[in-house]
């Protein structure tokens, strides 16, 4: 009881620090069960570990295979984590970019680390491969804090995320895959037996995923399930769909539960986010207890197989040669430029996925008696550690040598997408500009997707805007919704990360027609509340732009604005096409120059004195 309760103690502790230091989990997490692992066993009075997550007799936490069985399951809920965030409309800008990158950039690694592990190591093929397919594998939950206060080219940003989402279970199906040709024996029949192995596995995973998906889909939608029991009820069919899978064809059920995923996460479910949420504070307990309890499943003789220059030299060409190599040739001839595709050469974390599986298929192996099995664990954590260190201490630094880090913020950030929202986030992709829109309004988001915004469903209240690394180039920050508490508390909180350039919201009914008093942070008009707002928009559904002859003409016009209900100022727009926001608390600009327009909401009006 002590050993299971300080895991799940000591695994939280590692995530509040990595959120603290700004750091992947998985570092700390790997580092204390390594502490509590092998490396207790030097400093303990009896030479044992402060945790043994296997029984051994006298203590430890799982008997016989029961660990295995552990990290199945755990592994089987992150990856349908994994598979519940994978939107397709999201990657149509950089569709080919990361189809080629979960493809050729893992057949570039499968080959060269197999090839290289096999040379350096003296291992045989099928365990190099074996190891080649476990590090093709990158990862979100390590990319993303990495790359989080890394501000990117959106494009950029937008491919580091879904290779590591969408690579996740093409690395676990590679492992599968190269496990049976390894588990089915040799002769003859290797190769054909194999392979059948492998139809089954793609056969089954498939059905299941894809049909379970549908079914538990069917009951949410007709409510045959109770709101407060979806969550558990989600969680145990995702644990069904698994081993059901994998009674029918053994290992399928991870791929299984990736489609299951994939399906429900592209639907058009209620209460999909309540059950994302869910599943997010349940992957970060069981990674928690995961990794901690993996690194201390590791034996001190396994640490001392890596003190060799092998690993070394394993390590640099993994890191160096193969990753870069891969992203260059999954880039060719799309529009990434040449900076862009290095520092994504350079960003390669490996995570959770690999050193998971790491553990289980090594393990077997070794029960197994299989030559050389015990390399696959360390090496695979070696690889695992070492890129989530080396990308964590040199990512932010590497940006700025190569120029991809973005020394000024231009996107725009709108909060609420009401068809006020909509019309200006239109006016503002029309004008070249990084804009998303975000609600919790299932409605309004899919009226925003359908004008080809960008637009997601978002809670304010929530942590998801802060983790969301898409969101690094914007340095504009509009609160835009009819809630007036919403709009102050969205500006008060992301006001820092969102609003480096000017954080605006709209005043509320109590500050309109009050010039003295006016919120300095309040946007276009104080003559303007969202309900003005909304009518105009109503009305005359269109923004227009009418040019500007000098500052006193500007003056001007905005004063006729605050009385002309029919019109709202919203840009000043300069004759580069840089774009001002409208304050509502001033008539004081930068200085109108010549070409100047002011872009303003309602009826075409002749504002020509």
């Amino acid at each position: 009881m002590l050993e299971l309760a300080g895991i799940i103690i000591l695994g939280i502790i590692a995530q509040w620090v990595a959120w603290r230091l700004k750091l992947p989990a998985i570092l700390p997490l790997i580092l204390i069960g390594l502490m509590v692992g092998p490396i207790a066993t030097l400093y303990t009075d009896d030479g044992s570990k402060l945790i043994e997550p296997i029984w051994n007799g006298e203590k430890g936490l799982f008997p016989g295979e029961g660990l295995y069985y552990f990290v199945s399951l755990a592994i089987s809920i992150i990856l349908f984590e994994g598979g519940l965030t994978l939107k397709r409309a999201e990657i149509a800008n950089v569709g080919p970019v990361i189809t080629k990158l979960i493809t050729v950039g893992s057949i570039v690694t499968f080959f060269g680390a197999g090839v290289a592990a096999h040379y350096i190591f003296d291992l045989s093929w099928q365990l190099s491969f074996l190891f080649s397919s476990l590090i093709i594998v990158t990862g979100p939950t390590v990319i993303t804090p990495i790359l989080r206060n890394i501000p990117l080219k959106k494009d950029v940003s937008t491919v580091l995320k879904w290779e590591g989402i969408l690579i996740d279970p093409i690395g676990a199906l590679v492992a599968v895959l190269v496990f049976e040709f390894i588990s089915v024996g040799e002769g003859s029949a290797f190769t054909q037996t194999a392979l059948i192995e492998f139809g089954k596995i793609l056969l089954f995973g498939t059905t299941f995923g894809f049909t379970f998906a549908h079914a538990l889909a069917f009951a949410i939608k007709k409510d045959l399930i109770p709101h407060y029991l979806m969550n558990v009820v989600s969680l145990s069919v995702v644990l069904l769909v698994f081993v059901e899978s994998d009674v029918f064809a053994h290992e399928s059920g991870l791929l299984a539960v990736v489609v299951m995923g994939m399906v429900l996460g592209n639907m058009n479910l209620p209460n999909l986010n309540e059950l994302l949420y869910f599943k997010e504070s349940l992957s970060v307990l069981l990674i928690s207890i995961l990794f901690i309890l993996l690194a201390a499943n590791i034996n001190v003789s396994d640490l001392e197989l890596l003190k060799t220059w092998d690993t070394a030299w394993l390590f640099l060409i993994v890191v160096f040669l193969i990753r870069p190599l891969g992203v260059l040739l999954s880039t060719q001839g799309s529009g990434l430029k040449l900076n862009e595709k290095l520092f994504i050469g350079w960003v390669g974390p490996r995570g959770i996925v690999a050193a998971g599986i790491a553990s289980l298929f090594g393990s077997k192996l070794l029960a197994k008696g299989e030559p050389g099995a015990e390399y696959i664990t360390p090496l695979v954590f070696m690889i695992v550690l070492g890129t989530v260190l080396f990308n964590a201490t040199t990512a932010r630094l590497f940006s700025k040598l190569i120029g991809v880090f973005l020394t000024k913020s231009e996107g725009i950030l709108i909060i609420g997408a009401s068809k006020v929202s909509r019309l200006i986030a239109n006016y503002l992709k029309n004008n070249d500009r990084h804009v998303v829109l975000i609600d919790n309004n299932e409605a309004n988001v899919e009226k925003s997707k359908r004008l080809g915004l960008e637009a997601f469903s978002a809670n304010v209240y929530s942590d998801t805007l802060t983790d969301n690394i898409e969101l690094n180039d914007v340095g504009y920050l509009m609160a835009l919704t009819g809630n007036s508490e919403i709009n102050r508390f969205a500006i008060d909180k992301f006001r820092n990360q969102f609003g480096e350039n000017g954080s605006f919201r709209l005043v509320d009914t109590d500050e309109m027609n009050d010039s003295e008093n006016n919120a300095k942070d309040g946007v276009f008009s104080y003559t303007a509340d969202f309900a003005r707002l909304s009518e105009t928009a109503r009305k005359y559904p269109s923004i227009n732009e009418v040019g500007i002859k000098d500052l006193e003409h500007y003056r001007t016009l905005i004063d006729m604005t605050r009385t002309d209900e029919d019109i709202i100022p919203v840009f000043l727009k300069m004759p580069n096409g840089n774009l001002e926001i409208v304050p509502s608390f001033s008539t004081e600009m930068a200085e109108i120059k010549e070409g100047s327009k002011l872009v303003y909401l309602g009826k075409v009006f002749d504002f020509d004195l």
